[in-house]
């Protein structure tokens, strides 16, 4: 039931261990960095929906004039709040942004797939519609969203690390250092074969027979951070969504940047819209 799942979403943020691991989070994905060196000008106001741990916090912070994180975890919150005492966070639901202004942020990002857990459908609608609201003239929209076609895992390994665990072994002057090499790269691509195929196969299993598969779009159960109900959809409903809401797409990326994206492939995409200056949604009314 959506009500349940709902729950279940908040109740697994509200953890305190769950908290903790998204507190120690300190990096951006490529895609992230690059997106936000891109869209993320200085002096824009920024409001970081989602913010869980303050994992984007520092970058975002740095850059705006006015930055405000977002959470509907008090757990988060708080941890926040210690981490950051200096900025400004707010306990709120991402569906319900009324303590904002109309068109009082240039910026609104939602990292980490966030969009995503906010279920059900009219609560994810409703978040659009005011991220729509909150926005400035021609401000821009950053999230991820999983893709529910991803039912193959790539194999991959670190061959910089591979190589350092060789010098540890042999000296990188010996004869012996191309063998070691070699016979570690193949051990070691046989190990990410198995894993990776091991991977697919339980995706294809969890995913194939699912609506969300067939439709590019639905709700799935991930058992991540002890069970989360995930919206996942494929990049043609994002954008076809966040249309109807007179969004416009200016850049869309795969978490596997820079690799080309696939569709069985890329995990999840991100994406960049920015806010038409129209006065008609469809059916909706806009800011």
């Amino acid at each position: 039931m959506p009500a349940q799942e709902e729950a279940l979403n908040l109740r697994t943020y509200l953890v305190p261990e769950v908290a903790s691991h998204y507190a120690g989070l300190n990096y951006l994905t490529r895609c992230e960095r690059l997106l936000f060196q891109t869209y993320i000008k200085p002096g824009m106001a920024v409001l970081d929906l989602g913010v869980g741990g303050g994992r984007t916090t520092p970058y975002l912070s740095r850059v705006a004039a006015r930055y405000v994180g977002v959470d509907y975890s008090e757990a988060m919150i708080r941890s926040c709040g210690r981490k950051f005492p200096a900025l400004n966070f707010v306990l709120a639901d991402a569906s319900d942004l009324s303590m904002f202004e109309d068109a009082s942020f240039d910026a609104v990002v939602f990292s980490f797939n966030g969009l995503d857990c906010v279920v059900p459908e009219e609560k994810r609608l409703r978040c659009l519609q005011e991220c729509r609201r909150v926005l400035r003239p021609a401000g821009v929209f950053v999230f991820s969203s999983h893709n529910p076609r991803s039912i193959l895992v790539r194999a991959e390994w670190d061959g910089g690390r591979l190589r350092a665990f060789a010098r540890e072994l042999v000296s990188r002057r010996s004869a012996f250092f191309p063998l070691v090499v070699g016979g570690l790269t193949v051990a070691k691509a046989i190990q990410a074969f198995v894993r990776a195929a091991t991977a697919s196969t339980l995706r294809v299993i969890r995913r194939f027979p699912s609506l969300a598969f067939w439709r590019g779009e639905g709700d799935l159960y991930d058992p991540v951070d002890g069970g989360l109900t995930i919206h996942y959809s494929i990049p043609a409903r994002v954008v076809a969504k966040l249309e109807e809401f007179d969004f416009q797409l200016v850049k869309l990326m795969g978490d596997d940047y820079p690799r080309v994206s696939r569709a069985f492939l890329t995990d999840w995409f991100y994406y960049v819209f920015s806010k038409n200056n129209g006065c008609s949604i469809g059916r909706k009314s806009c800011v």
